[in-house]
């Protein structure tokens, strides 16, 4: 992979996401290489049209003086959204952890979303926070199920185990259960295995986009064939996620787990 430093006029940015005002990315590109990757868009935002997602990582060089944690009183921020705060390259250039130190002071709601186990090194700044909540992503238990899907993510069970460090340092937890795959990610077994450390599930469901529909389905086909063809079914006839949501609904509601739940991807508009 091709790393370089590149300079950013900014790091924090207008969020066009739902319940977020802004965005904190500290990172073009990442590291993970995970097949479901919907990122890939932003090559033609960044400067490096003509080449292939996952085979460069920018790290943004900006002004960190030029972060005023008083301007995002009241506000909401999320870190990150088209990339991982906490891929390897973090361990290295610690731009989320400078950031983060950078923000102290600042009464924003603070959300983190990552797929690795490096968060916990920041659990430091988090507990200067008045409001902040720390979640990990996870579309299964299975430790090779997970190197197919996301071959340089930290292991599920290593994310957990780190999150739970996360939640008994009195640290808001969530789990992000993203992208969920039907009738294989076994959310039943991940609430079960982190409800005592959790405060909320959310789940998400696959974004298949002209890239990465090839990659999906051709893991489905060697992994799973059985599913193949509902797996069609499902991109061609997206309200079928309809009924999915509401098996998911009922299972927490009957468990009491708090859960969110946002399965917008496809294009389609709730049937209900």
């Amino acid at each position: 992979m091709q790393i370089n430093v590149r300079e950013a006029k900014t790091i924090i940015t207008k969020s066009q996401l739902p319940e977020t005002d802004y965005v904190i990315n500290p990172y073009t590109g990442c590291q993970h290489a995970c097949i479901y990757c919907y990122a890939e868009f932003m090559i033609r935002f960044t400067g490096h049209k003509g080449e292939k997602w996952g085979t460069f990582l920018d790290v943004k060089q900006f002004d960190i003086e030029k972060i005023k944690p008083d301007r995002y009183n009241g506000k909401s921020i999320l870190i990150s959204s088209v990339t991982d705060p906490y891929q390897q390259a973090e361990a290295k250039y610690q731009n989320t952890r400078k950031i983060l130190q950078k923000l102290i002071g600042t009464t924003a709601e603070i959300s983190i979303l990552t797929k690795s186990a490096l968060v916990k090194r920041d659990i430091d700044l988090f507990k200067q926070f008045e409001s902040i909540k720390v979640g990990i992503s996870l579309s299964t238990l299975n430790k090779d199920l997970s190197r197919k899907l996301e071959p340089f993510t930290s292991s599920p069970k290593t994310r957990l185990n780190a999150l739970k460090e996360i939640h008994d340092s009195s640290i808001s937890t969530y789990i992000f259960i993203s992208p969920l795959f039907p009738w294989i990610t076994e959310y039943e077994q991940i609430i079960n295995y982190s409800k005592t450390y959790v405060n909320l599930v959310m789940f998400e469901n696959i974004n298949f986009r002209p890239h990465n529909k090839h990659r999906i389905m051709t893991m489905i086909k060697n992994e799973f064939p059985n599913l193949l063809e509902s797996y069609k079914s499902l991109m061609k006839n997206p309200i079928e996620w309809n009924s999915i949501e509401d098996s998911i609904r009922n299972y927490c509601r009957q468990n009491n787990v708090k859960a969110e739940i946002y399965f917008h991807h496809g294009g389609f508009k709730k049937n209900r």
